[in-house]
């Protein structure tokens, strides 16, 4: 124990703050049994967060040791300014207790996993909406008597566990209980429940927190290496992949040459190896205009915003990502399932129309769009939503199936129409390089706009449109680009497009 606390005269209180699946009740039983053990009185309760945070909760456990002729009456809430100990189960979460005021710089030790699980206010923003870690890192290290961070997940991952266990090893080693090492690892065996993987993880997590500038040990967390392009297939396709690769160290930039490389790894796993050299062609066409007095930024951006374009998202893509053998593992992972334990998967689809039609063949989708009968009697079979299990054949094969379509991507209606729409974009980022260097690249960037399906996709094609649209009030300005960057930043900051109608008006009045 670190000498924070005063045995009778007060409780021991300490905080959770952990999301849905993150083991914070674990966490908080495995607390309680481990004081009751050792002859304490212990209490825990917990209040239910809301949606936002993906049922963030709070798990308050108070312990005291017992004082003759007396009995505690210990607290059913935190109070800020009054709790020794905050485990946070990820970083944001570390926020949310710092901004509830229950960290205070003379009494509490904060422990906080490093990674990130995003809310769905972040996810929903249709550009970058993730909170800013760093300020909230900055923030505990002035605001804790203690910060003692890592990242608990990967460590408990990597021990075949779940965060609770890592991060119960971390205030093992925080040394903020006064109980033993063997006292908490006890607590494990006693639950019976995932012994080994737990107590593998507990270790990590002990470990992370006492090492030297209080860094998890170099082979803990270690990232891993970029994938390699996919090779599979014939000879003759990995020659091709081969031949791709090369291309671009002997045709290209060096400052383009690692996105294209992902670029490249991306677009055969989306299609094939043809499909890939088609992006370094499309990429090509842009270096031969570019300038690199100007650092090359239009062959850098086009490196990045072609790749996500040609590789948009179909129906033929998630059913291919949603029947991978790699995605099961990764959920087993995610869940601590044991060998001999079955896991479901249930995945929730609502088709359109639109969606069914585009991954017909050109001219059957068309066909039927252009056919109010047949969209009507679509709406009525399919626009519902459905529930389907992939762990089970009924559920799998037509997921798989679906998936399987790949081979006939280039002729179906989706396809013809990003190809239309992809080569539209790329001629008018082509005919600003001349005349306007900057608005070239700032349309170049345009295209981040567009991603996903269904009303997701058409939200942002609209926005790019629009924006598209007021180039003619900008043509000759010398802050075209500027403006296009702003117009940008507005669509990008709400999934409606109210504050780009604003500056959109704006535009008008120029």
């Amino acid at each position: 124990m670190d000498g924070s606390f005063t045995g009778a005269e007060k409780p021991i209180g300490v905080a959770i703050m952990a999301m849905g699946g993150q083991g914070g009740g674990v966490l908080a039983d495995w607390i309680v049994l481990l004081a009751e053990a050792q002859g304490y009185f212990a209490q825990s309760t917990s209040v239910p967060g809301v949606a936002q945070r993906t049922g963030a909760t709070i798990y308050y456990v108070e312990l005291m040791r017992p004082s003759p002729g007396r009995h505690p009456v210990l607290s059913l809430m935190p109070v800020p300014g009054d709790v020794d100990v905050v485990i946070a189960a990820e970083m944001m979460e570390a926020g949310r207790a710092i901004q509830r005021g229950l960290v205070s710089p003379d009494r509490t030790t904060l422990i906080a996993s490093t990674h990130r699980a995003l809310s769905v206010l972040e996810k929903a923003n249709p550009g970058d909406g993730r909170a800013d870690s760093a300020s909230v890192q900055a923030a505990a290290e002035t605001l804790a008597r203690r910060f003692l961070s890592a990242d608990m997940q990967a460590l408990a991952e990597r021990s075949g566990s779940v965060i609770s266990a890592s991060l119960f090893g971390a205030l093992a080693g925080s040394g903020s209980l006064p109980f033993e090492r063997a006292a908490f690892e006890d607590t494990i065996r006693g639950a019976g429940v995932g012994v080994d993987g737990s107590l593998r993880a507990f270790a990590a997590g002990f470990d992370a927190v006492r090492t030297p500038s209080n860094r998890p040990p170099a082979d803990a967390v270690m990232p891993g290496a970029p994938a390699p392009v996919a090779a599979g297939g014939t000879e003759e396709q990995r020659a091709e992949v081969s031949r791709a690769l090369r291309r671009i160290a002997e045709e290209f930039p060096t400052p383009a040459q690692e996105m294209l490389r992902h670029g490249l790894r991306r677009l055969v796993d989306f299609q094939d190896v043809a499909y890939a050299h088609e992006y370094l062609d499309r990429v090509a066409r842009l270096v031969a205009l570019d300038d690199a007095e100007k650092k090359l930024a239009l062959t850098v951006e086009a490196a990045k915003q072609v790749a996500v374009a040609m590789s948009y998202d179909d129906v033929i893509r998630v059913a291919d990502l949603k029947t991978r053998g790699s995605r099961f593992s990764r959920v087993r992972t995610e869940v601590a399932a044991q060998p001999d334990q079955l896991v479901g998967m249930t995945e929730f689809f609502h088709p359109r129309v639109e969606e069914i039609c585009a991954t017909l063949p050109a001219r059957l989708g068309l066909a039927i769009e252009n056919s109010p009968t047949l969209t009507r009697l679509l709406r009525k079979l399919f626009e519902r939503g459905r529930r389907i299990r992939t762990d089970r054949l009924s559920g799998f094969l037509p997921l798989y199936a679906i998936a399987g379509l790949k081979r006939f991507r280039r002729s179906l209606l989706r396809h013809r129409r990003e190809q239309a729409h992809l080569a539209d974009w790329l001629a008018l980022v082509e005919a600003h390089v001349p005349t306007d260097y900057r608005l070239a690249v700032e349309l170049t960037k345009c295209r981040r706009l567009i991603k996903g399906y269904s009303d997701t996709h058409a939200r942002g094609q609209g926005k790019y449109d629009r924006i598209v649209g007021a180039l003619p009030l900008l043509a000759g300005r010398a802050d075209a680009a500027d403006w296009v960057r702003r117009l940008r930043d507005a669509a990008l900051a709400d999934e409606d497009g109210k504050i780009l109608n604003g500056a959109l008006a704006t535009v008008a009045t120029l």
